[in-house]
């Protein structure tokens, strides 16, 4: 309460400061904006109040925990002054902190008189005025000071298509990965098994050189069929022929049906909508839904030394959700770089939810909330 009481009493000295500084320089800047050095002037000023911006943001969230961001770093659309003054010319965040410093002073007044009378005389009811005072003064932060929504959306969309160009990336690197160790490796000995083999036959002249060559073409046969489960394996890892075929249910049975854990995994899925119909959500969320449970169950069976695990989807009105569960050691969290972060982001990047709940000592369970229908789906 005192730490809010001093935040609400420093408004004052602070708005008198801030007032005087963001009236001067903006009245100089308009007042010479015919002049070369005008706008620059201008823009200089509304600089200093964004950095004052910056300032009154840390003290909120140092004061009141309040959960103003930081904005993107201002964006010079070409170097030298033209671009620093055209950026904070168009930045609507620095002269929205103009307009705070000019409001923080009237406001700083007020809020200073009352908390000095009540913590004088009207200390009785200190508590009430405090706690006022704090949330208007939290209201005017968040209304003026915090990142725009626009600019907000813009910044998760552009980190969310940084995640998948990486995951992508990291995809296609273990794709190339597992064709050049695994099938294409085996092709090129079983092209070279069936050469020696041709040439065998071709100077057969023993019985000998005919067992030979068969063992050859026997061995390139064992050759062709491991080539085969390795290329099927690769192409069940990028996308499953059963869950485009058959859909969530029958896929994640599969995937369950290897999981290793000595009490099995049951999977229950219910995909009915409210009016008792039954649809498939769209093909992008069926696959990271697919993907991340499948995940999930080889660190259930790797990591947790679980017993058992369940696997449960059901719709919510427009949502996808999917509860993992196991009774292993826990101790689990997505931290970045984690698997478990790795997965986060990807549900992240179509507006999606991944929760982790795994205390030390288990059980571990994981909620996902996924939107039934992709942006570019509902377009």
């Amino acid at each position: 309460m005192w730490r809010q009481a001093g935040q609400l009493m420093l408004n004052l000295p602070l708005g008198i400061a801030g007032f005087v500084f963001t009236v001067v320089m903006l009245s100089v800047g308009l007042a010479l904006a015919v002049t070369v050095i005008g706008l620059p002037l201008l823009a200089a000023g509304l600089s200093g109040c964004r950095s004052m911006g910056a300032f009154a943001r840390t003290r909120a969230r140092s004061v009141y925990g309040s959960g103003l961001h930081e904005p993107e770093p201002l964006h010079r659309p070409r170097p030298g002054i033209t671009g620093y003054t055209t950026a904070h010319l168009t930045d609507a965040l620095s002269w929205r902190s103009a307009l705070y410093n000019v409001l923080r002073l009237p406001w700083g007044i007020l809020s200073f008189t009352v908390t000095l009378v009540c913590v004088i005389v009207g200390w009785p009811v200190l508590p009430w005025v405090i706690r006022f005072g704090a949330a208007v003064d939290r209201m005017l932060l968040e209304a003026l000071l915090a990142p725009g929504a626009l600019s907000e959306r813009v910044r998760e969309l552009e980190d969310d298509r940084g995640t998948v160009v990486d995951t992508a990336a990291a995809d296609l690197r273990r794709i190339e990965r597992d064709l050049h160790d695994g099938a294409q490796a085996r092709l090129v000995a079983l092209a070279m098994d069936l050469g020696l083999a041709k040439e065998r036959l071709r100077e057969t002249e023993s019985a000998e050189d005919v067992q030979a060559a068969a063992r050859m073409v026997d061995n390139a046969h064992g050759e062709v069929k491991l080539a085969l489960q390795e290329l099927r394996d690769l192409a069940r890892g990028i996308h499953p022929a059963v869950l485009t075929d058959r859909g969530l249910d029958a896929a994640l049975s599969a995937v369950a049906a290897r999981c290793t854990v000595p009490g099995g995994v049951k999977v229950h899925v219910e995909l009915k909508a409210a009016d008792g119909t039954v649809e498939r959500p769209d093909s992008a969320v069926e696959g990271i839904a697919y993907f991340t449970v499948s995940e999930l169950l080889t660190n259930v069976s790797k990591h947790s030394g679980a017993r058992s695990a369940t696997v449960d989807v059901w719709r919510a009105d427009d949502q996808l959700m999917v509860l993992v569960q196991d009774d292993g050691k826990g101790g689990a969290a997505p931290y970045p770089g984690s698997g478990l972060g790795g997965l986060a982001e990807r549900i992240q990047a179509v507006d999606g939810v991944f929760l982790v709940e795994s205390p030390h000592g288990g059980p571990t369970t994981v909620t996902i909330e996924l939107p039934w229908r992709t942006r570019t789906a509902r377009r």
